[in-house]
């Protein structure tokens, strides 16, 4: 893979964030240091940076893919009330142990996202 220079703008801002942005977030923030950065090579860029490892990608249906710089196994929240997504880290023996027991499958790999409320729009429901 041949470097470029704004690859690693949007490798940085990924690892540099925690809530999980979507391409078009990516673009806006870096568009100060990069101005003519366009939103399609922010999505090509992200593709690459995904299939080579360094970064996940969090598919929420209905929403714009989000991307993830912790690509180290554990599993999302998304808020359906503020829309956001939080990583969620699951015992990861539970998870299997749950995965294996679905009768009938052969699962080779599993990706879990659970849809509610985060802590803090639940405690604000709760007021």
């Amino acid at each position: 893979m041949r470097y470029s220079h704004q690859r690693e703008l949007i490798l940085r801002e990924v690892l540099g964030r925690t809530d999980h942005p979507t391409a078009e977030q990516i673009c806006t923030s870096l568009r100060a240091e990069c101005p003519r950065l366009s939103l399609g090579t922010v999505y090509r860029d992200l593709n690459t940076l995904v299939e080579i490892g360094k970064v996940r990608r969090v598919s929420i249906p209905g929403e714009a893919d989000r991307f993830d710089g912790q690509v180290e196994r554990h599993q999302h929240l998304w808020c359906r009330k503020c829309h956001q997504v939080e990583s969620l880290y699951i015992d990861p023996e539970k998870l299997r142990d749950l995965v294996k027991s679905c009768p009938g499958i052969v699962a080779e790999d599993w990706n879990l996202t659970v849809f509610g409320l985060c802590s803090k729009c639940a405690a604000e429901e709760t007021q």
